[in-house]
C-alpha cells in the first residue's frame, strides 16, 4: 500500500563540486514550498516537508493532479509563485502559504515537479535518477494547468550560473548525480546546492 508519509523529501547537501565533473545534471533552483504529492483515481494528497497536510492549501494544483489518469503516483517538487520571467516570487508565495487556502485576488501557484517516486503503484525510488526523470516526462506529456516539469541540463553549468541564473536574479542551481537513487528523508551528498558566486563588491565586503 502506498503511503505518502513514507516518502519524505530527499534533502540537499552543501559541499564543493567541480562543475566539470562528469556524471551530474543541473536544474534551476526554484524557491518555494517543498511538497510531495500522491494522486490517482481522482484522489489527491499534498504534504509539506515538515509533514503538514497541504491538500487544501493549493486547490489549483490538486484540481490539476486529479485530472491525471491512472496511478497511484507520487511526485516531489516545489510549489511556487512565478513572475512573468519565471522567477520565484517568495513574498507572494509566503502570503498564499500563510492563508492555507485560496482567497480572493490570491496569486496562482504552480507545482514545479522534478522527481517521480511512485509510478502506477510501483515504488521506483531505487531506479537511477535519469530513469525516474524519463518516467516523469511521460506522465506529463500533455500540458497540465499549474504543473511545470522542471528541465535539467547535462552540461554548461558554469554558463547557466553566469547567464540565466545571474541575469534573472535566481539563487543558483541544484546539481544531482545522474545515477542517484531517491533516499526519503536523507540529506545526500549526491544532491547539491550550487550557489551563484559572489560579485566583486560582495567579495570585498566579505
Amino acid at each position: 500500500m502506498i503511503r505518502l508519509a513514507d516518502f519524505k523529501p530527499m534533502l540537499l547537501s552543501a559541499r564543493q563540486l567541480d562543475l566539470e565533473e562528469p556524471g551530474w545534471i543541473y536544474e534551476l533552483e526554484y524557491d518555494g514550498v517543498r511538497v510531495t504529492a500522491e494522486f490517482g483515481a481522482r484522489a489527491v494528497q499534498l504534504r509539506t516537508r515538515n509533514g503538514a497536510d497541504a491538500t487544501k492549501w493549493f486547490p489549483e494544483i490538486t484540481d490539476s493532479l486529479a485530472e491525471v489518469s491512472g496511478g497511484p503516483f507520487v511526485v516531489d517538487g516545489e510549489v511556487c509563485v512565478l513572475d512573468d520571467l519565471g522567477r520565484s516570487d517568495v513574498e507572494a508565495l509566503q502570503k498564499r502559504a500563510h492563508h492555507r487556502r485560496w482567497y480572493e485576488r490570491a496569486k496562482p501557484v504552480v507545482y514545479c515537479v522534478f522527481d517521480l517516486l511512485v509510478d502506477r503503484g510501483a515504488d521506483i525510488t531505487t531506479q537511477p535518477l535519469l530513469l525516474r526523470k524519463a518516467a516523469l516526462s511521460r506522465l506529463f506529456t500533455e500540458p497540465s494547468r499549474g504543473i511545470v516539469v522542471v528541465e535539467y541540463f547535462e552540461e554548461g553549468a558554469k554558463r547557466l550560473l553566469k547567464g540565466t541564473v545571474k541575469l534573472l536574479g535566481m539563487k543558483g542551481l541544484i546539481a544531482k548525480r545522474r545515477s542517484s537513487i531517491y533516499l526519503p528523508g536523507v540529506r545526500s551528498s549526491e544532491w547539491i546546492k550550487v550557489k551563484l558566486p559572489p560579485g566583486k563588491s560582495e567579495q570585498q565586503q566579505g
